[in-house]
């Protein structure tokens, strides 16, 4: 991660679960990350619990579903710094519902925040490393939903189509950086079920993480470092990371 220290980091969805401990390590590491989230008072203390650290924490309250907060983070960036080096898109929505009984927000909340977000952060990324002609690397969060529909055993409704359109997304933003010779690497992260804030949102949920073998946050923000942490010359396609059964 040295070649990391005094980069700067935009890192959405950092009030909880991993975008809190990505946030944690990449400042531990030396980056100077701008965290966003909509929980004002998770940010200032996430904040307040970083100071002193190797790189620097910097926060804006942002609600992705808002294009002007993206757009708004990003001019902070290049304001305050000049210049963005990695994106982490990790901010995700998790609706459990049949199709039967889906409601048309929880769609349009589920597809603004997991498909359209990732794509104008993306779009705003693109603009500002390419004006300044820099190295950088973009993180795409997914799920081992946009790899598999079925994969795991709840009703999802709308969530895997969400997750294999960032499936999508990936491949396409890494063909147009191929084709414009951006020096841009990345990475797309399929984590199975995982112990965080999102999971636990209804009891459905939580009662499948008891009985499932599952992931910790730390799992996931591992593979997201070993991920940058790779040589130049080497690009990370995907790492798809699940739990296993464990003896007790």
């Amino acid at each position: 991660m040295d070649r990391w220290v005094g980069k700067i980091a935009i890192v959405s969805g950092v009030s909880s679960g991993i975008g809190e401990l990505l946030a944690r390590e990449l400042v531990s590491a030396g980056v100077d990350v701008l965290g966003l989230a909509r929980r004002e008072n998770k940010l200032q203390e996430l904040s307040k619990s970083l100071k002193n650290t190797k790189g620097a924490f910097h926060y804006l309250k942002c609600d992705v579903r808002n294009e002007q907060d993206i757009v708004d983070a990003f001019a902070y960036v290049e304001k305050n710094f000049g210049r963005l080096d990695i994106l982490i898109n990790n901010a995700a929505v998790l609706i459990d519902n049949s199709f039967e009984n889906g409601k048309t927000e929880d769609y349009r909340s589920l597809l603004e925040t997991n498909v359209l977000a990732p794509a104008l952060f993306i779009r705003e990324a693109l603009k500002l490393i390419r004006k300044h002609k820099n190295d950088a690397y973009i993180v795409n969060i997914n799920s081992i939903c946009g790899l598999n529909a079925t994969v795991v055993d709840l009703p999802m409704g709308l969530y895997p189509a969400s997750k294999f359109a960032m499936t999508a997304m990936n491949e396409t933003l890494k063909k147009e950086i191929k084709d414009n010779n951006d020096k841009i690497r990345v990475t797309a992260i399929h984590p199975g079920v995982t112990g965080t804030e999102l999971f636990f949102s209804s009891e459905l949920h939580r009662n499948i993480y008891n009985i499932t073998p599952c992931l910790k946050p730390k799992n996931v923000v591992d593979c997201i470092m070993f991920a940058l942490s790779a040589p130049p010359h080497v690009q990370i396609d995907e790492l798809v990371v699940t739990g296993v059964a464990t003896k007790k």
